[in-house]
């Protein structure tokens, strides 16, 4: 009977070794989310329409009317929109109607920057908008050579704005943006 004692005694003790030498349990460190995009290579864009500029290899282009494009980036679910409009003798109501619509979204912003952009070897001149906070867009620029064209661009996401979760994406394309802008030129 002490051996079966010693025996039951002896099995239940390393049962309660097997169970008690697991790893202890730690809780895992704060994760951040990591958004990693490729690095921008960008292709020279031209068609029929009176002006040119590069964009990036990896968005999507579609042609809307009258030499309007829209820029996708599915990725993203962004897309980037440019309107083309000639000038005739209107530049101010152009001007003004550009700049009414960045401003609009000053509700939901939480700062307007301004970056004039003037290149007078390819004789464009514009302002480039970022803006900051949860507002529909991020960025709008307007380009023209004060004589024959205008063009205006802004970015817009597919999802509600929340400044702090597309701001990766939101940096990236505004960028694009920028390099869109200082690479047009007129035909």
């Amino acid at each position: 009977m002490l051996k079966k004692m010693i025996g039951l005694f002896a099995g239940l003790l390393l049962m309660v070794f097997a169970v008690s030498c697991k790893d202890e349990v730690l809780p895992k460190p704060a994760s951040q989310l990591r958004l990693d995009y490729p690095v921008a290579k960008y292709a020279h864009f031209s068609n029929h329409c009176p002006f040119e500029f590069d964009m990036n290899e990896d968005a999507i282009i579609k042609e809307d009317k009258n030499c309007g494009f829209s820029i996708h980036y599915p990725k993203m679910k962004a897309t980037i929109y440019l309107t083309y409009k000639e000038v005739n003798n209107n530049i101010n109501v152009l001007l003004r109607d550009a700049q009414k619509l960045t401003y609009e979204h000053v509700i939901k912003a939480d700062d307007i920057l301004e970056q004039p952009y003037i290149n007078p070897e390819t004789k464009v001149y514009g302002m480039f908008y970022r803006v900051d906070g949860n507002a529909a867009t991020n960025g709008q620029f307007y380009a023209t050579d004060s004589i024959k064209h205008f063009v205006t661009g802004s970015v817009y996401f597919y999802a509600k704005p929340r400044f702090d979760s597309i701001m990766p994406a939101a940096s990236y394309v505004k960028n694009d943006m920028q390099r869109l802008l200082e690479t047009i030129k007129w035909k």
